[in-house]
């Protein structure tokens, strides 16, 4: 399947962001309503400034800077995303501002890889898709991702790091193919790690339910009286 984008094709891709246009650009200040004390106070990461997110990405890849930042980096994020959460948000939010520019890429697991994953999703990939493109630290959406990440999809789609929650290769909540895929990028240092929220209400989403047609009234019995008349 095609990825949905909102830019048409590569080329325009190439308009916005070569080494030598994004200079003036890579400072400017994604606007955002600032989050409620309550927020702030309930879930620590939505808090954290584009540099606090920098410098806790810096120290995960060992950089004492950031090497080409007038570069846009290609950064990828992969999910379920069955009915957006806070926890995901967040994530997105932290992934989008890991550099100072950045081209935010997110895959969308289908039905068949929730179900691998033992993730049955609530809501059609469909929807989910739409839901993701409408966030607004996405760049571009790819539909139908791939259950294992490797170096040939990262080449394919121009990715520089894949984004991931900080402790999930230990969380036996992932599949054994996802987590295999992402500690064979770690080894080539193209991970970053973003902060997991705390504090988020889990609530599962119900599953959808079929709609059933009315039961069909069964016919009476068909009998007579000693006088041979049906009723």
């Amino acid at each position: 399947m095609d990825a949905l984008s909102v830019l048409s094709d590569d080329s325009d891709y190439d308009i916005i962001s070569p080494d030598t246009s994004i200079a003036d650009l890579r400072h400017a200040v994604i606007p955002e309503p600032p989050p409620s004390q309550a927020a702030q106070e309930t879930f620590g990461t939505c808090q954290l400034s584009s540099e606090d997110i920098q410098a806790f990405v810096r120290s995960g890849l060992g950089l004492s800077f950031l090497s080409s930042p007038t570069r846009t980096k290609r950064i990828y994020v992969d999910g379920i995303w069955d009915g957006l959460q806070v926890r995901h948000v967040l994530q997105l939010r932290q992934a989008k501002l890991s550099f100072p520019s950045v081209f935010l890429v997110v895959g969308v697991f289908s039905k068949d890889t929730c179900d691998l994953f033992g993730q049955p999703a609530a809501l059609p990939e469909l929807e989910r898709c739409e839901v993701v493109r409408h966030c607004r630290w996405v760049d571009e959406v790819i539909p139908d991702a791939p259950s294992t990440l490797d170096a040939a999809f990262l080449l394919r789609h121009k990715i520089d790091y894949v984004a991931i929650e900080e402790g999930a290769t230990v969380d036996p909540a992932y599949h054994k193919l996802r987590v295999k895929g992402y500690d064979d990028l770690k080894r080539n240092g193209t991970v970053i790690l973003t902060r997991r929220t705390t504090g988020v209400a889990s609530v599962p989403l119900p599953s959808r339910t079929p709609v059933l047609s009315e039961p069909e009234t069964p016919a009476p019995e068909f009998t007579t009286d000693i006088y041979g008349i049906g009723y």
